[in-house]
């Protein structure tokens, strides 16, 4: 059992670092991943992942694999994507959804451009893909961080947030500010996103933020609950994924997310809210 489970993170330096920094990110995301799913914007964040392209690409052109600065421009390129959506869709009256994806196409397209004027194949898989192994330093300092101001600002915003979710109307009688608060939000989510690109690579780097939010809809009833859920279904999906991808020779993020995948349908079949095993044996009961 140590061989198995403990020995890869005792020989191995950077399977230690890769550790450290996916379980920063398992606290961290679950909890947005949570309200972008109550707040049914699940696929925002897959838009805000592929909206910090062009940064990360620009950041590259400039000085080449530096975490600062592709995190930098990852960061302002996603503030840009998120706040031009909600500002072109306020300005037109439409909806903020088609302005992200309008932004997102443009975005992913002119990140792509960016990167195969200046990199190779192997420069292009680890910006699209990551590299989990190859976390840094920097990098691990990065996702520390931004895990500790998510969590900070969560203790500030949860209120405001779950009064967002189940009752708008209330929120905005009371001045709750949820128009602020809604920007703050989608800061986080772009802080996650740009610090998550640099191990799961921008096309999973939403993996650890939104599988386990939605597989811990079938484990909780209240919003803790389900966020107790998806932070301990993250852990447990980066564990196990990094411990799948040493022993069986597998791509690191995408045994993650392939774990987190799993753990999802899991909990579709057997978790005790909704899900189908449960459906299933109230039916019988109910009905006699």
């Amino acid at each position: 059992m140590f061989d198995l489970i403990f020995s890869p993170f005792v020989e191995f330096g950077f399977l230690r670092r890769a550790l450290v920094g996916c379980l920063a990110l398992s606290v961290a995301a679950p909890p947005l991943g949570v309200f972008l799913m109550l707040r049914r914007m699940s696929l925002t964040a897959e838009v805000l992942a592929h909206g910090i392209l062009p940064g990360i690409a620009a950041g590259f052109l400039v000085a080449g694999l530096s975490v600062t600065a592709m995190s930098l421009g990852g960061l302002l390129a996603g503030l840009v994507v998120a706040v031009g959506a909600g500002a072109v869709s306020r300005a037109t009256g439409g909806r903020e959804d088609a302005a992200l994806a309008a932004l997102y196409l443009v975005a992913l397209a002119l990140g792509v451009t960016l990167i195969s004027t200046r990199a190779g194949s192997m420069e292009l898989s680890h910006l699209l893909f990551g590299s989990v192994l190859g976390v840094d330093d920097p990098a691990l300092f990065l996702m520390a961080g931004v895990a500790s101001i998510t969590l900070l600002a969560l203790a500030f915003a949860w209120r405001p947030l779950v009064l967002e979710c189940f009752d708008p109307g209330f929120a905005a009688a009371a001045r709750a500010h949820g128009g602020a608060w809604h920007m703050v939000f989608l800061g986080l989510v772009v802080l996650n996103v740009m610090s998550a690109f640099q191990a799961l690579g921008t096309l999973m780097a939403v993996g650890l933020m939104m599988l386990p939010a939605v597989a811990a809809r079938h484990w909780g009833h209240s919003v803790g609950g389900m966020t107790y859920a998806a932070v301990l279904i993250a852990l447990l999906s980066s564990v196990s994924g990094l411990l799948a991808s040493y022993h069986l020779d597998l791509p690191t993020g995408p045994a993650i997310v392939l774990v987190a995948g799993a753990l999802w349908v899991v909990s579709v079949l057997l978790g005790p809210a909704d899900g189908l095993l449960a459906r299933l044996w109230r039916r019988p009961h109910l009905a006699g």
